[in-house]
């Protein structure tokens, strides 16, 4: 794993907390380090604080989208305000945390993240959807995806989809018409429920939608208020 964060303290702490999780962790201070660590022994997963001087969290993903690095980003930071993580979002990291957080809760996000991109064990079959649609196509609502090559069209419009998003969307195709409830979407997307205070799966259902939606078309993600979401054209 490679942690970026310029603040020494929260640093020092991850880190050691990360490593009696379990993790090996290579700690650097900047965007700048970060970047050439990558790039000189690729970590499984990233772990980039947002506000760092010179090349920030933002930048240091961006660039490793560009070069085509799939690696699993989770950011860190302190920014509240929904267009920030968006931003974040929209650099290509997978998830985040936000400031001041629970080191229980950046474990989770952490989990849910490698068990999306781990191989199944050798002798082991992985995910129905993986072994069993790998080669497949699915549509509902209007919307196709080619889950081999993870691609999705909305009338024939291409959508640029993060994995997280394309991984909602997914099960919000094969659920059409069904309204599924926050515990069952964090569980299924993220492995794990963060709570009734979590805004996390909010930016990520506005995010899709932004992405979903065209002048003179119909909504098709609706919030059923208290339970959750539902896809479906009206």
């Amino acid at each position: 794993m490679l942690l970026a964060e310029d603040d020494r303290a929260i640093r020092h702490a991850l880190e050691r907390a990360l490593t009696l999780e379990g993790y090996a962790v290579t700690a650097v201070a900047d965007g700048v380090e970060a970047l050439a660590q990558a790039h000189r022994t690729p970590p499984d997963v990233l772990l980039l604080d947002v506000m760092m001087p010179g090349i920030d969290g933002l930048q240091v993903c961006r660039v490793l989208r560009a070069e085509g690095d799939r690696t699993p980003i989770l950011m860190l930071t302190a920014l509240v305000e929904t267009a920030d993580r968006i931003a974040g979002l929209d650099a290509g990291a997978d998830d985040y945390v936000v400031k001041p957080f629970d080191v229980e809760e950046v474990f989770a996000r952490l989990r849910a993240l490698l068990r999306r991109t781990s191989p199944a064990p050798a002798g082991e079959p992985g995910p129905a959807r993986e072994t069993q649609l790998s080669d497949r196509q699915i549509e509902g609502a209007g919307i196709r995806m080619d889950l081999q090559a993870r691609r999705a069209w909305r009338s024939g419009r291409e959508l640029e989809l993060t994995r997280t998003e394309f991984e909602l969307l997914e099960l919000l195709v094969r659920n059409a018409g069904i309204v599924l409830d926050h515990a069952t979407i964090y569980d299924r997307i993220w492995g794990y429920d963060f709570g009734p205070g979590s805004k996390n799966l909010a930016v990520y259902v506005g995010y899709l939608r932004r992405k979903l939606d065209a002048p003179g078309a119909p909504q098709l993600i609706h919030t059923v208020r208290g339970v959750g979401y539902v896809l479906r054209e009206e």
